[in-house]
């Protein structure tokens, strides 16, 4: 005869056996929408591996002791498969609606959705048959079941860019760590605060005994970490917060390790991706000779010497430069040329640019100008000169998710210093079809580079890189055209002159580009008064080819892209053979 069962009704719950279950649900749950996520990106990272691009630059930069500059006859682009093109129109139409980005948020309806979803899970594993009210450690345990996902979409090489394929860096990944952080301190506020109303019903000590102290020393170590990690304060006081977000993030470790003993297993993953992290940068710190020129006082370029290979065009790096008491800063820098292999610069290297935005810009912009006029006075010249440093490299990261050469039709659109990102692109894409002879099949046929600007002195910055590429793409298969548009009138006498380009004072409409780009909008139709300049007697723009849009620079610039894609329906992506978007946010 079997033994007797006590009736679920009078069974006392415990949460000791029950919640580490919903921990292990919940940990599914995320898993699984990782691995459908890692699914649908195999068609990308194969072609990826394919092309060369998923693991370039997994071991830093490197030079060949003298670059040899590749070079082949110029070719037509292969035969395009209409077929294929279209149904990679159709799978690009069906996610486009996922590019729309309301304003502010800095994500788009796709990523909204996924963060939806997330906190919808973890809310649901908190309250799904949890006595919280008498008994609160479920939110406890799913707040220790969030450092897996906090570190995994953290960490800077993180194995899960890796197979989510190229353009898909940690900078793209961050929104969900900061959700899962959010998460963590959502569940720890829910758990700490039923506990506390608990002690004081009941009058028992909440200060005093090592689990309670070490609990409210947590909860308070997080508070920290997430209010100091708002945007505001992150981008005010950036070293502040990094400093604080290093050191409270430690100690939280400690307090929650001392505070239950259900903590160290879920301690041990974020350790791995953590180690994991750091020595993967140990075979990506570079320590360089570099020169750095000043354009004016809002513009220093930085040449970092003997660097010829390992890196993508659109990538960055941290770069860390010694000079002045500056030596303990590091900030990211997009690489602003391609690799010297089939970069179409008359001085190919790697190049990076830094705009006067902040103190640490400012400083490096006034040390170089002091250094160029002490070099004048002492070599006695007028010439401009450089100055010598040393920097420490510490990357490639990120990059553009799509592949421009394989795509007949190519629009770039930059904002400002956001043009270091599309001209790595531009340099890229034009040599790999002119200097290498499209030996990897690039399909390229036609790109409209625009770049909006608020002074005409600024186009100096990066004239002379513009002038090499377009004069390497005439007379080719290639037709580039350059526009540039000046929002303030603001010494015109400073253009100077660019092969096949334009130049135009007005601000331009990102919606009106791309319509005129796929011609699909009669010259009536066009917003404040943006000429027509694009050549409607190609046969390209209707060939099915499909079309790369590529855009970079302040967050409004970036949101109208997206939500220019956004708006396209399923017919036009189709007929053009598909419209792949990438856009380039670098924020705190």
């Amino acid at each position: 005869m079997a033994a007797p069962v006590v009736p679920g009704n009078f069974q006392i719950y415990n949460s000791y056996v029950e919640d580490p279950k919903w921990q292990i649900k919940f940990t599914i749950i995320w898993c699984s929408g990782v691995a459908l996520a890692v699914a649908v990106s195999v068609p990308s990272l194969v072609l990826g591996l394919r092309h060369g691009r998923s693991l370039k630059g997994i071991t830093g930069i490197s030079e060949t002791n003298g670059y040899q500059s590749a070079h082949s006859d110029d070719k037509e682009p292969p035969p395009t498969s209409r077929r294929g093109h279209r149904l990679v129109g159709a799978w690009n139409a069906l996610v486009s609606p996922m590019h729309w980005s309301p304003p502010k948020l800095e994500l788009n309806f796709g990523q909204i959705i996924v963060l939806s979803a997330y906190l919808t899970a973890v809310l649901v594993c908190i309250i799904k048959d949890a006595p919280l009210i008498s008994n609160p450690n479920r939110a406890g345990f799913l707040a220790l079941a969030q450092f897996p996902v906090v570190f995994l979409f953290a960490t800077k090489n993180s194995i899960l860019s890796l197979l989510l394929g190229p353009g898909n860096g940690y900078e793209k990944l961050n929104f969900m760590h900061r959700m899962a952080g959010r998460a963590m301190f959502l569940a720890g506020c829910i758990h700490g605060s039923l506990w506390i109303r608990n002690h004081l019903q009941y009058g028992l000590a909440i200060l005093g005994p090592q689990k309670e102290t070490s609990g409210v020393a947590s909860l308070a170590l997080l508070c920290i970490i997430v209010l100091t990690s708002l945007r505001p304060v992150r981008r005010l006081f950036y070293e502040y917060f990094f400093v604080i977000h290093v050191l409270t993030y430690v100690a939280f470790f400690v307090t929650i390790c001392y505070h239950t003993i259900y903590a160290s297993p879920w301690i041990f993953p974020p350790l791995a991706f953590y180690g994991a992290d750091v020595l993967l940068r140990l075979f990506r710190y570079r320590i360089k000779d570099a020169t750095l020129t000043a354009q004016d006082a809002h513009m220093t370029l930085i040449r970092v010497h003997n660097c010829d290979d390992g890196w993508l065009a659109g990538q960055h790096v941290r770069l860390r430069v010694f000079f002045s008491n500056r030596v303990f800063e590091s900030h990211a820098f997009t690489i602003l040329s391609a690799p010297p292999s089939h970069s179409c610069l008359s001085s190919p290297g790697f190049l990076l640019a830094a705009r006067s935005d902040g103190d640490w810009t400012q400083a490096l912009n006034n040390y170089t100008r002091k250094e160029q006029e002490r070099l004048q006075i002492k070599e006695n010249s007028e010439c401009d000169s450089a100055a010598f440093v040393q920097v420490m490299l510490d990357g490639p990261y990120g990059g553009s998710s799509v592949d421009l050469g394989l795509y007949e039709s190519v629009l770039l659109i930059a904002g400002g210093s956001g043009v270091t990102f599309t001209l790595g692109l531009l340099d890229d894409i034009v040599g790999r079809c002119v200097k290498l002879g499209r030996s990897q099949g690039e399909r390229t046929r036609r790109i409209e580079f625009t770049w909006c600007i608020r002074s005409f002195g600024q186009i100096r910055w990066f004239a002379p890189m513009l002038v090499d590429i377009a004069t390497a793409a005439s007379n080719s298969t290639i037709d580039l055209h350059i526009s540039i548009f000046v929002t303030c009138l603001c010494d015109p006498e400073a253009v100077p002159h660019i092969p096949n380009s334009i130049v135009t004072l007005s601000r331009p409409s990102v919606k009106v580009l791309l319509k005129d780009f796929i011609s699909l909008s009669p010259s009536s139709e066009k917003e404040d008064s943006v000429e027509t300049r694009f050549d409607r007697t190609q046969e390209s723009h209707g060939s099915g080819g499909g079309v790369a849009v590529c855009a970079s620079g302040p967050e409004s610039l970036t949101r109208e892209a997206q939500n220019a894609v956004a708006r396209l329906g399923l017919t036009t992506s189709m007929d053009v053979g598909g419209i792949a978007l990438h856009t380039e946010l670098f924020t705190l």
